[in-house]
């Protein structure tokens, strides 16, 4: 999996979300302390650390078998929590059609171009 697929997901879900932020829309969504501030936090929480694999992924090629295995799943697994989010968003003009795909036919894409 190319780094470039989470910096594009990961773009795509932040354009969404920044907005809700926005103090100049009047709202103080995301900066209090009500149960809908709370819960933007936590998205936007949660995007930014399965955002965070650049590192991983750098350090794939020069694993070990066992540790290569150990990175792909999280690597995977943190794919497919920013995909969940960003298909929520499917009808949008920006969506792509790389964020309906697994990790595993991402590699796959990649392998053939």
């Amino acid at each position: 999996m190319d780094v470039q697929h989470f910096e594009r997901i990961t773009a795509f879900i932040e354009a969404r979300l920044t907005p809700l932020f926005d103090e100049a829309t009047g709202s103080e969504h995301g900066f209090a302390m009500d149960d809908t501030s709370r819960a933007l936090r936590a998205l936007r929480n949660s995007v930014l650390e399965a955002s965070a694999i650049k590192g991983l992924i750098e350090k794939r090629e020069s694993a070990e078998p066992a540790m290569r295995r150990v990175i792909d799943q999280s690597v995977e697994h943190n794919w497919d929590v920013l995909r969940g989010i960003a298909r929520q968003w499917e009808d949008h003009a920006d969506f792509r059609h790389e964020f309906k795909h697994h990790a595993w036919e991402l590699d796959h894409h990649h392998a053939e171009a």
